[in-house]
């Protein structure tokens, strides 16, 4: 079913404005129900969590709520779900943890298509411990992982795999189930970086191979915060630094203070949010619980649909590329890959086509998005255009951006 892209873009106040937004993959603009539940929570009644008072009980079912949902969205059981301040302070804290295991002489086996949020906690762990760290390379050719490389990099030393989903810069989707299975053959533990890959994909953890997985509610039209699902058995061995009231049942243990309830409901309002998407205006929203469909089984509807929209805008997008010839070179080559594309403009500095955008009300990034070893294994030496794409982007959007290449250009 086709997403009614007019009836989903009125749910987003932001938009109002008139800008044409292509900065998904840093952060999506927010819907009101998201927004709404926010306030609705803030303003209580709410207190620490308890049994006793409504006010205690509302951030019960904060934390509750929060816990079913992204158990819907990742495929993971509702007690496997770990709320963070960021995929970044999540993937710090989990490297630390993990770490205290390692020993020297042990291994480690990184991409150099990843975001540096997972890159450089692990790089840190390892020097702390003695561990040699090994590299899957990037062909920058066609932007995709060397599993030749990567073949080399296991060894019965491996302790672990940290790999990404999908490039936040260059959309690659490398074969995470592929790169999991040999790991697990290795003895490795997997730590996949699914920040740019949730934004586009129902995710299925335990089908990805993924024994940790991070993700980002802000990508995906949810409040700034992270989200990491853990498999069960994986996530009670191990053991945090932690005060010691403070629980030690999973995934309690995890989550360092008292949690933000009101990120927490607006995470969860993202998530049924994005289960509906392909019933916008017409509806079915509306109808009564008992006859819904579970929210899994909607999502993955939904998504689906989602899926066909962004392919389709990506396609007009990319042919509009090429009809501007030889000036612009673009480095998304992957053959699977996000409605992400990265391109730089010869003789011309990409900053200065942000600015030239920004002007005409297109709002499309220009730097090396924390991507650090992908640009450098690309060549990249400096600033890109990067244009990603969110549930809202529509034809016109497109139109808006072309436009302002060709007079950049």
């Amino acid at each position: 079913m086709a997403i009614d892209v007019a009836a989903l873009r009125a749910h987003f106040p932001s938009l109002a404005q008139g800008l044409a937004f292509f900065d998904g993959p840093g952060g999506t603009q927010t819907p009101a129900p998201v927004a709404e539940a926010v306030a609705r929570t803030l303003t209580g009644p709410l207190s620490n969590r308890g049994l006793v008072s409504v006010s205690e009980r509302n951030a019960e079912q904060a934390v509750a709520g929060f816990r079913s949902a992204y158990a819907d969205l990742l495929g993971v059981p509702e007690g496997a779900v770990v709320h963070g301040r960021s995929a970044t302070q999540l993937t710090y804290d989990f490297s630390r943890t993990l770490a205290k295991d390692w020993r020297e002489g042990d291994e480690i086996v990184l991409s150099r298509l990843d975001h540096d949020a997972n890159v450089r906690p692990w790089v840190q762990a390892a020097e702390r411990a003695g561990v040699t760290v090994r590299w899957i390379g990037l062909d920058a050719a066609t932007a995709e992982l060397d599993l030749g490389s990567y073949e080399r990099a296991l060894s019965p030393r491996t302790r672990l795999v940290a790999v990404t989903a999908a490039s936040n810069v260059v959309g690659t989707r490398p074969p995470v189930r592929l790169i999991a299975d040999r790991a697990h053959e290795a003895g490795a533990l997997v730590f996949v970086d699914g920040v740019h890959y949730a934004a586009h994909h129902l995710v299925d953890v335990p089908a990805l191979g993924a024994d940790l997985f991070v993700c980002s509610p802000y990508k995906f039209l949810g409040p700034h915060c992270g989200v990491l699902a853990g498999a069960p058995d994986v996530l009670e061995s191990l053991v945090p630094d932690k005060l010691l009231p403070s629980p030690d049942t999973v995934p309690e243990r995890f989550e360092f203070g008292t949690l933000p309830y009101e990120v927490l409901a607006g995470a969860t309002a993202a998530v049924d949010f994005l289960a509906g998407l392909d019933t916008l205006g017409q509806g079915r929203p509306g109808e009564a619980p008992g006859t819904r469909a579970p929210r899994r089984e909607r999502l993955a509807r939904s998504l689906g649909a989602l899926h066909e929209h962004e392919n389709a805008v990506r396609a007009r997008i990319e042919e509009g590329l090429r009809k501007l010839g030889d000036t612009v070179t673009v480095h998304s080559r992957a053959k699977e890959r996000t409605p992400t594309v990265l391109m730089s403009f010869a003789g011309r500095d990409a900053r200065e086509a942000q600015a030239h955008l920004a002007a005409r009300g297109v709002v499309a990034p220009a730097g090396s998005f924390y991507a650090y070893e992908a640009f450098a294994a690309l060549g990249l030496g400096d600033p890109a255009l990067r244009v990603g794409l969110a549930p809202y982007n529509d034809c016109e959007d497109v139109d808006r951006l072309l436009d302002g290449l060709a007079s950049f250009l």
